[in-house]
C-alpha cells in the first residue's frame, strides 16, 4: 500500500472561453500522505480551489480537465485514477462524499435553504451506508454533537438560515465527516467567519483529524495563521504555492516544507511572498 492516500502528476485544467483557452491549473503535482494535512496556499485566483474540486471531478464547462492523474490510493489496497473515470461510472459515485469528501467555503451557498440540517445530514448516510432513517438521525445527532452543537437533538430540526454563519460552517464539518472519509478537502473553511470563530473551526478541525486519522487538505490564500500558530498544526508537512500565473513555484512541480518555504525562501516567488508578510 503506497504511503500516499492521493497522488496528483502534472494535472492541467482548461476554461474554454470566447476570448480563448485559458489555464488555470497548469502543471500541478502534489502528494497527500496517509494520515496527514497538507496546506494548498495562494492568491486569489491562482486555482487553489479548482484543483480541490478537480479531485472530485467537479470541474463544469466551460471548465474542462486536460490532462494529469489523479491517483487515489484507498485502504483497500487499489488505486484508482480519478482523472480517467467517466461521469457515470460508479467508482465516481462511491468516492465523492463518502471516501473523498469536501467542506465548502460558503456554507450557505453548500446547504439548502428549505431543506432541514438533519435531512442534509441524514441524506449522506442513506446514501453512501445501508442504514435505516432512525440509525442515520442518531449518527447526526452525534456528530452535531462532536462539532460542538449545544443541544444536537434541537438543532437538528432547524433550517442553516436559523444559524450562524460560524454553527452553518459546523454543519458543513459534519456533512462531510459522517461517512469517515478517508480523505477530507478543506477548501477554504473559514474565510467567510470572523476571525475568533476561524480559530474555533481550525480547532475543531485538527481535533476532528486526530481522532479519524484521517488525511485533510487544507486550501487557503491566509499563510498567516500558519506562521501565527505553527504548534497547533504539528502533523502539516508541506505547502503548495501556487502563482497567479501560471499557477505555482517552478510551474506548479515543487512541494516545500512549510517552516523551510518560510524561514528560509529561495525562489523569487517565495521571497516576494516573504515581503508582503513582514
Amino acid at each position: 500500500m503506497s504511503d500516499n492516500i492521493l497522488e496528483i502528476k502534472d494535472l492541467r485544467v482548461a476554461f474554454h472561453l470566447e476570448e480563448g483557452e485559458i489555464r488555470v491549473v497548469h502543471d500541478v503535482s502534489l502528494s497527500i500522505p496517509r494520515g496527514r494535512i497538507v496546506a494548498l496556499v495562494g492568491e486569489s485566483g491562482s486555482g487553489k480551489s479548482v484543483t480541490g474540486l478537480s479531485i472530485l471531478r467537479l470541474i463544469q464547462q466551460p471548465g474542462e480537465m486536460t490532462g494529469g492523474e489523479i491517483l487515489f490510493n484507498g485502504q483497500d489496497g487499489r488505486t484508482i485514477d480519478i482523472a480517467r473515470l467517466s461521469d457515470k461510472d460508479d467508482r465516481l459515485y462511491t468516492i465523492r462524499g463518502n471516501r473523498i469528501s469536501m467542506i465548502f467555503q460558503e456554507p450557505m451557498t453548500a446547504l439548502s435553504p428549505v431543506h432541514t440540517i438533519g435531512n442534509q445530514l441524514c441524506e449522506v448516510l442513506l446514501l453512501h451506508r445501508k442504514i435505516g432513517k432512525k440509525e442515520a438521525r442518531k449518527k447526526a445527532i452525534k456528530m452535531l454533537g462532536r462539532v460542538g452543537f449545544p443541544a444536537p437533538e434541537r438543532s437538528i430540526r432547524q433550517y442553516p438560515f436559523e444559524l450562524s454563519g460560524g454553527m452553518r460552517q459546523r454543519v458543513v464539518i459534519a456533512m462531510a465527516m459522517l461517512a469517515e472519509p478517508e480523505l477530507l478537502i478543506a477548501d477554504e473553511p473559514t474565510t467567510a467567519l470572523d476571525v475568533t470563530i476561524q480559530a474555533q473551526i481550525l480547532a475543531l478541525m485538527k481535533k476532528l483529524q486526530r481522532e479519524e486519522g484521517n488525511s485533510v487538505l487544507l486550501i487557503t490564500h491566509d499563510l498567516g495563521w500558519w506562521l501565527r500558530s505553527p504548534m497547533m498544526w504539528p502533523s502539516c508537512i508541506s505547502v503548495v504555492s501556487l502563482r497567479k500565473d501560471l499557477c505555482a513555484i517552478s510551474c506548479s512541480r515543487l512541494c516545500i516544507p512549510i517552516r523551510r518555504g518560510c524561514s528560509n525562501p529561495c525562489l523569487d516567488y517565495t521571497l516576494k511572498m516573504n515581503a508582503f508578510l513582514q
